[in-house]
């Protein structure tokens, strides 16, 4: 039998509706750890079934890092100003923007990337991988792409301030949340050097 503080406790940590951490919990036996991972699978249907809805909304972040050398700006886009005027919701947007200053990826998604970007990388590891056996080398080619790939996919990047979670795990969890399609909109970092 799961208790109510329990309830309390998974939904002080996650932000997640009430009745959804109860389900979770009683799902994991009343484990907490258990019921967030239950939680963050659940988190990506509930995002991919919002994924199709329009954005009317949004907030932009910026942060500024090393003594002003660096900075990390994002837009990100929700449904409604109910959620955009939310203050978890602008904090999500800064934690992106910080994460973008500290990590600085090129891509938002795979969908961003041109077809020539991806062949000029298969060429570089094409070189790399020459000397792998020939019945082994497509797949270690294309190993190779897919590494260099999720270090420059925004959304596939782990998050800057937990590694146990991507950018794209993170903004799941938040559609989760807020029950509104998320979308990183767009993001810029700039720096001196």
């Amino acid at each position: 039998m799961v208790t109510t503080e329990e309830i309390k406790e998974l939904r002080d940590q996650t932000g997640v509706a009430i009745m959804q951490c109860k389900k979770a919990l009683e799902e994991a036996g009343g484990d907490i750890e258990k019921a967030k991972v239950i939680l963050r699978k659940i988190s990506s249907v509930i995002a991919a079934k919002k994924s199709d809805r329009a954005l009317g909304a949004g907030v932009a972040a910026a942060y500024i890092h090393a003594g002003g050398t660096v900075v990390g700006a994002v837009v990100l886009g929700c449904e409604t100003d109910f959620v955009s005027k939310n203050e978890e919701f602008s904090k999500l947007a800064y934690g992106i923007a910080m994460h973008v200053a500290a990590m600085g990826p090129q891509f938002t998604s795979r969908d961003d990337i041109k077809d020539a970007d991806l062949k000029a990388a298969r060429e570089v590891f094409a070189e790399e991988a020459a000397k792998v056996p020939e019945a082994a080398r497509a797949k270690a080619i294309e190993g190779k792409v897919d590494s260099y790939l999720r270090d420059r996919v925004l959304l596939e990047q782990p998050f800057v301030k937990d590694s146990s979670i991507t950018v794209g795990g993170l903004i799941d969890s938040a559609v989760q949340k807020f029950g509104e399609k998320i979308v990183v909109v767009r993001f810029e970092r700039l720096s001196v050097k």
